[in-house]
């Protein structure tokens, strides 16, 4: 019986030694977690025009290390459609409605350093439809009701630089390129709606 328990007592200390050994994906030792949320704005071209997109990301950091999470962007400016969408005689939609988001995962390189590196990338979906500007005599908006809309697949890789601002604040700035496949609106092809964007991101959480 002695000897047994020996073997056992034996066996659950060479586990541990083990399973403290044990190198993972996220990293050995204790899981850390953290999370952010912010605004991020992105500049690029919609039909070949200089657009505006605004928007939020945040996520689950593990391990200072990765980020699951997800983020949503939309346009911003005024960009003119090329069959506006005629609702009545003089009231028109004569602009179009862009916006994705998705599922967001990002990988940080050295993020206690005061400038590091990271790398996501975003998997989702879009849709674009018509909007109006319009008002009437009284001043009352015109844009009300539905309208045609078209949704798309969105996947998009960015490369960024990040600062450590303080403890709880990140300013990231970077590059994506925005792939999507399944446009079929307004007599738009996919790549009116691809295309590389200069992103901006303050991000606000624990790291």
């Amino acid at each position: 019986m002695k000897t047994l328990s020996k073997v056992i007592v034996l066996s659950l200390i060479l586990s541990f030694q083990l399973f403290a050994q044990e190198e993972t994906l996220i990293g050995s030792g204790e899981v850390t977690h953290g999370g952010f949320g912010g605004p991020v704005i992105k500049y690029t071209q919609v039909k070949g025009e200089p657009s505006v997109l605004v928007g939020g990301r945040g996520g689950w950091i593990i391990n200072h290390t990765f980020i699951i999470g997800g983020g949503g962007y939309g346009l911003a400016n005024d960009i003119k459609a090329n069959n506006p969408l005629i609702i009545a005689p003089g009231i028109t939609k004569p602009y179009l409605n862009f916006g994705y988001g998705g599922l967001e995962l990002e990988y940080i390189i050295e993020s206690d350093k005061l400038l590091h590196f990271s790398v996501y990338s975003l998997i989702g979906a879009g849709s674009v439809s018509y909007r109006a500007e319009l008002f009437d005599h009284n001043g009352s908006d015109c844009d009300s009701g539905g309208s045609p809309n078209d949704a798309f697949f969105v996947f998009e890789p960015a490369a960024n630089v990040e600062l450590n601002i303080v403890s709880f604040l990140r300013i990231n700035a970077g590059v994506s390129y925005r792939f999507v496949s399944g446009v079929n609106f307004d007599n738009l092809e996919n790549s009116d709606i691809a295309g590389p964007s200069a992103n901006l991101t303050l991000k606000f959480g624990a790291f």
